[in-house]
């Protein structure tokens, strides 16, 4: 098991996109926890627009096997209420997602051309990757682009605590691609939209894909420093 963070810097530097994790559950106490700190994180004019639903236990093995039969019926997903990434993206942001796709699945073993196992591999997602707790954050249809920055606040505060708790996480925005049969599980009000799920739980440090380390733009990439 993978030692708890101690320090801020520790969690920053230690959380990862984790997918692949062991079935080690996690205690519920220690989720309400973890929720009840991030509800710290800021949003303006204190709207605090997260609306959350954890699933774990019995109820989340009966949605991996809905899901399981689901990916198989519609493999390319239902029509999704968003673009995870703009239509045309443009360099360096394509470059970097192409980057990460390519150390990832290089590391796996699975060559470019093999696009069915790359698809196959690609629906464990929807398996949330073994882990034995799912987190779901939806938000009010009314809200904007400032509302959905704060969700973007929060839900790192999350993976950042779950760090302080010797847990992992993997935050997996693909949900948008089946929102339909989400929400056919969940029945959350109508004026919620989804945007994004989550898999939590302990690592599994056996697992190779762990091993992926992400890299980073170099501070002068994106950073402009004027009278300091």
């Amino acid at each position: 098991m993978r030692s708890k963070a101690t320090t801020v810097s520790e969690a920053v530097d230690t959380r990862m996109s984790v997918r692949g994790f062991t079935d080690q559950p996690v205690d519920g106490a220690v989720i309400r926890r973890v929720l009840e700190k991030a509800a710290r994180s800021p949003s303006g004019g204190n709207l605090q627009p997260w609306q959350l639903y954890v699933v774990g236990g019995d109820d989340l093995k009966a949605f991996k096997e809905i899901m399981a039969t689901r990916v198989k019926e519609a493999p390319t997903g239902e029509d999704p209420e968003y673009s995870v990434y703009p239509p045309s993206l443009k360099s360096p942001y394509r470059d970097y997602r192409f980057q990460v796709g390519e150390d990832m699945y290089g590391l796996l073993g699975i060559p470019r051309d093999d696009k069915a196992g790359r698809m196959g591999w690609f629906a464990r997602n929807y398996q949330f990757f073994n882990a034995p707790l799912a987190l779901f954050c939806y938000v009010d249809r009314q809200m904007g682009p400032p509302q959905w920055s704060d969700l973007g606040m929060f839900l790192q505060t999350v993976m950042l605590l779950l760090r302080e708790e010797g847990l992992d996480s993997c935050a997996q925005e693909c949900w948008s691609l089946y929102h339909k049969s989400l929400k056919d599980f969940l029945n959350p009000p109508d004026d919620l939209m989804l945007f994004t799920g989550m898999s939590i739980g302990y690592m599994d440090e056996e697992d190779p894909v762990n091993e992926l380390r992400t890299r980073r733009a170099a501070l002068e990439d994106f950073a402009s420093f004027r009278g300091i």
